[in-house]
């Protein structure tokens, strides 16, 4: 199949051009052509493959089988997870256009495709979320487990996660169990999103689209994050945030307001004034 060859299912069936897999395709040749030594790499993650989904599910796997007993497994997994559920797959793809678009250090879909732990964990969740769903919860906290050790991001497999997220650095990331994080968010490294007791239900946040929450800031209970909200670094917000406002400090409150799309502006600027 060539590169123009490639096509993708979409969600309610249909197929349509390929167009990141192919970009992917284009990138990883380049390098390996320029970086003999990283060539055998290269075509075992990537140019050896005939979809997104094989050379993505090679590339996990390959990530966190020295963690885990047998490796082959883990593959077969993710294989199965993108398989059965086709939105997995273009959630992921969601996710490396977020990257390259928000990532200034990122400048094409292959450097956080193989070198990125953000993505990668992001993505195994979305497999771990995949198994929770279908009552396989004993294999989803095991993936949970690997990720934990291997990429330094906790996130319980109920958490919720739309597309398009950008987790950016990702070490020290802890998503509660009954958090939700919708589409378009982006997310600095050292950010919990917990509860505040041992209470049970739902008890973690709620972060509505297009939120940008700096680093080592701390949500703790069932609060809700307002669309286009900007959480400061360092910050510990313990109540509700409004819609398209700024908040800081440790408790949080509302420093200014959160013109434009925050997430991605990717503008930590606090001091934006009220109106």
């Amino acid at each position: 199949m060539s590169t123009n060859d490639t096509q993708v299912v979409i969600p309610g069936g249909g197929k349509v051009p390929d167009s990141l897999w192919a970009e992917l395709l284009c990138h990883a040749r380049i390098v390996a052509d320029e970086e003999p030594k990283l060539a055998s790499l290269l075509d075992e993650f990537v140019l050896m493959h005939t979809s997104f989904e094989k050379a993505l599910a090679m590339r996990l796997g390959a990530k966190l089988v020295y963690h885990s007993e047998r490796g082959g497994h883990l593959h077969d997994v993710f294989l199965e997870a993108f398989e059965a559920d086709p939105n997995i797959g273009q959630s992921a793809r969601w996710d490396l256009r977020a990257v390259v678009s928000r990532d200034p250090a990122c400048e094409t879909v292959l450097t956080p495709f193989l070198w990125f732990k953000g993505f990668q964990a992001i993505t195994c969740h979305r497999v771990a979320h995949w198994l929770w769903n279908n009552k396989r919860e004993h294999f989803a906290l095991y993936l949970q487990s690997l990720v934990s050790e291997v990429f330094a991001v906790d996130i319980h497999p109920a958490a919720q996660l739309g597309h398009g997220i950008l987790l950016d650095h990702a070490t020290g990331f802890v998503v509660g169990e009954t958090a939700v994080i919708e589409d378009d968010v982006s997310i600095l490294h050292a950010v919990t999103l917990g509860g505040t007791g041992k209470d049970r239900g739902d008890r973690h946040p709620k972060v509505r689209r297009g939120v940008l929450i700096g680093a080592g800031a701390k949500i703790l209970g069932n609060v809700e994050i307002g669309e286009g909200a900007r959480i400061g670094a360092g910050s510990v917000v313990l109540e509700k945030v409004p819609p398209h406002t700024t908040v800081a400090g440790v408790p949080a409150r509302v420093v200014g307001t959160a013109e434009g799309a925050p997430a991605f502006d990717m503008n930590h600027n606090l001091w934006s004034p009220i109106i």
